[in-house]
């Protein structure tokens, strides 16, 4: 992409309003707050007191609004504690330029490494900084510093105990996040009906895994709906899959394949039911056509072996959906719950309900994010880099701002620091948002100022106003957020003896010139993703490898081993294939030439990769029980997928085209073997590693430019996987341990 296309691009993005669900009662508790703060701080101490601590109610409140499973309470206690820290260490060394500066750089890049802890922490670590360019110049003297930080801190503090006092959707956040997991479930489960390869996105169930990790204090007030419905939908997608597949059995078109769809239907009626439970604290309630298909008898006379399996599985663990989305309520709810469980209930395996995930308490965090900060610490790092061009920045652009006649010089760097992110896009889309913003909200409010001149009640009243519309539309988009901050400061500012006139010309240039700077340094110091793809596509191809690999080995000794290292490599192949997704989104925007990895190659090879992981989940959906034969060729395959899709990972970031001999030749014996012992061995799992060897062998030739018919490699198998003479006793996915 060129370099104007890709400035049209960004700055498209950074532009456009969304329309978002908006919460206003959060909202609303956010800006009584502020105006609580700021009351307290007139009365008490005057007006320019009552502006920092304003910044700190402010800036408090905005890091509740971050997407973070961490108590908002703490959130907004941490965000309070270090402004107040940030002012009076800035005030300490302002005097001195050479040292404010030294404090700046120092500050800035700390909070650029925070972003290895998340964009939660990078955010408020931001944040932090930029406010403190402001509230550092109001204070007079150290003991009225001190105040001053008190006082922010008091921000922080009111805030916290406003959510603690006035919760508004209480696991509101963990709510929405297993019921959009439940929800894209049942999405899925209706798009099998129509194309048995349906993709799934990962995302939701991502998402909702990391919700689920609580503290111990977190645990013991968790709502009982919140406690086991996603290990059940964790489990829930590879049956889906299994039932849906023709490739297990149940052929394309006849009455098996409408048993299938009627279940899968009904599936999806269940999971949208219980996601609307979970997300609003109602009772399930169900559809009699959906209880109806699942209890029907003519599923054991038109389905057999690996899909009849998958049909009672499914059944089974709906009702458990159902049982754990009711959670506790009152007898009649209970009642209710049992009764619609019990409606569709097969029995289950006795699989133990799996363990909370545990989330480290804030202090034990401490050394979990500086271990990740540090890790950051290396060449070729994109969060280093952005840490060293983000506090490059604040400084150049502290020394320009105070060098032009314009005084205020502290709104350059406050501009660049806000703005830079360590993506491309990201920092070129918000650069022009902040300035499109600054200019609407400097001009509204200096239209105000020069109809009504405010007084300082009336500024306060009005920067209040501001900020309540800052809270209520920050997720439309980053432009009216921009918009609402620059009238909120220019109002604050206003209210404590700033000069109204001096807020506008000044403001807005330095504004321009700080996103300018932000601009110039990622073309100077950049961190593009382009040339990373091949390592991210090896990533991927390796832990695909992994799990293909832990799930074929399960076969070989199924009562010597256990699941936990299929789930481990699950996980890990989700978190592969998510990072190359993001990071393939952020190249399409970057200015940079191909760099060996051509969009076609792209498309070709994460569509192989996903079949890798579809073919080796559909052998998860019916891993053996502990009394099955073992497979012992299973062994040996596992090995060689191993090694070769490590091999094959390195050849790709070397831009050379992996071989599969080791997988083939490994394929071909367990095939001689089978064809000697006049197939008494189950070919389940061996043909579904056909599958396997035929998704890699797609990647090499997609990754080589060649279509698909190519001869680069053995031809793929034309048989799919067979069902079994006789259903054997299975255990459940491994996707039921965290």
């Amino acid at each position: 992409m060129s370099w104007l296309r890709a400035l049209k691009e960004t700055a498209r993005s950074g532009l456009s309003i969304e329309r978002r669900r908006l919460e206003p009662l959060i909202a609303i508790r956010g800006a009584a707050g502020l105006a609580l703060v700021i009351g307290v701080s007139l009365a008490f101490f005057g007006p320019v007191v009552a502006a920092s601590s304003a910044f700190g109610a402010f800036q408090a409140a905005i890091a509740t609004f971050q997407r973070s499973w961490r108590p908002r309470p703490v959130l907004a206690l941490v965000s309070g504690a270090s402004l107040a820290v940030s002012t009076f260490l800035g005030y300490l060394t302002g005097s001195r330029l050479p040292l404010f500066l030294a404090l700046l750089v120092l500050w800035t890049f700390i909070a650029g490494l925070a972003w290895a802890a998340g964009p939660t922490a990078g955010i408020i670590a931001a944040s932090n900084v930029a406010i403190m360019l402001v509230t550092v110049t109001l204070p007079t003297s150290v003991a009225n510093s001190a105040v001053h930080a008190m006082m922010i801190l008091f921000g922080g503090i009111v805030q916290a105990a406003l959510i603690v006092l006035f919760p508004v959707r209480r696991w509101g956040a963990q709510r929405d996040a297993l019921a959009d997991a439940l929800a894209a479930e049942a999405d899925y489960a209706r798009r099998l009906r129509h194309d048995p390869l349906a993709p799934f996105d990962p995302v939701p169930l991502m998402t909702a895994r990391s919700a689920a990790a609580v503290t111990p204090r977190q645990a013991r007030r968790r709502p009982p709906e919140l406690r086991g419905s996603r290990g059940v939908a964790e489990r829930i997608r590879p049956v889906l899959a299994s039932l849906a597949d023709p490739s297990l059995g149940v052929p394309d078109e006849g009455p098996e394949r409408e048993r299938v769809r009627e279940l899968l239907a009904a599936a999806g009626s269940v999971l949208d039911s219980a996601a609307r439970a979970i997300r609003h604290g109602d009772p399930v309630e169900l559809t009699p056509s959906a209880v109806a298909a699942l209890k029907t008898p003519d599923t054991g006379t038109l389905l057999t072996g690996p899909p009849l399996r998958a049909a009672d599985r499914l059944g089974a663990l709906l009702s458990d959906v159902i049982e754990t989305a009711e959670g506790e309520g009152t007898k009649e709810q209970d009642a209710k719950a049992e009764e619609a469980a019990e409606a569709i209930k097969i029995p289950s395996d006795g699989t133990p309900p799996a363990p909370h995930r545990r989330r480290p308490t804030l202090l034990r965090l401490v050394p979990v994010v500086v271990q990740a900060m540090r890790a950051q610490l290396r060449p070729g790092s994109p969060i280093l880099r952005h840490a060293v061009r983000v506090s490059v920045v604040a400084a150049v652009g502290y020394l320009i701002g105070t060098a032009l006649p314009f005084g205020h010089g502290y709104w350059a760097p406050m501009a660049a620091v806000m703005v830079m992110r360590p993506e491309f896009s990201q920092t070129y889309g918000r650069s022009v948002a902040r300035f499109g913003g600054t200019i609407v909200g400097v001009s509204l409010a200096t239209a105000i100022v020069q109809t009504a001149h405010p007084g300082v009640t009336t500024a306060a009243v009005l920067s209040v106003l501001c900020a309540l519309l800052m809270y209520l539309l920050m997720g439309t988009g980053y432009v009216v957020g921009q918009a609402c901050v620059s009238a909120y400061v220019v109002f604050l500012l206003g209210m404590a003896g700033d000069d109204w006139s001096q807020t506008v010309l000044e403001r807005v240039v330095l504004t321009l010139a700080g996103g300018l700077l932000a601009m110039i340094s990622y073309a100077l110091y950049p961190a593009w993703e382009t040339p990373r793809l091949r390592g991210r596509l090896g990533d991927w191809l390796k832990a695909d490898g992994r799990y293909a690999a832990s799930v074929v080995d399960q076969y070989a000794e199924p009562a010597a081993r256990g699941h936990d290292d299929v789930r481990s490599a699950l996980l890990d192949t989700r978190e592969a294939r998510v990072a190359w997704q993001e990071a393939l989104a952020t190249a399409q925007h970057e200015p940079v030439r191909n760099r060996g990895l051509s969009r076609a190659a792209a498309d070709d090879t994460q569509h192989a990769l996903a079949q890798l992981g579809r073919a080796a989940m559909l052998l998860e959906a019916h891993l053996p029980g502990g009394g099955a034969t073992p497979v012992p060729d299973a062994a040996r395959l596992a090995g060689a997928l191993r090694r070769a899709t490590e091999q094959g990972a390195k050849s790709v970031r070397e831009r050379k085209v992996p071989d599969w001999a080791e997988v083939r030749e490994a394929l071909a014996e367990w095939d001689a073997r089978q064809l000697a012992d006049e197939g008494k061995a189950d070919p389940f799992v061996r043909e579904g590693a056909h599958l396997l060897l035929e998704a890699l062998e797609d990647f090499s030739r997609g990754l080589d430019g060649k279509p698909k018919n190519a001869p680069n490699a053995a031809p793929a198998p034309k048989t799919a996987p067979k069902t079994d003479p006789e259903p054997k006793p299975t255990n459940p996915p491994s996707d039921q341990k965290d």
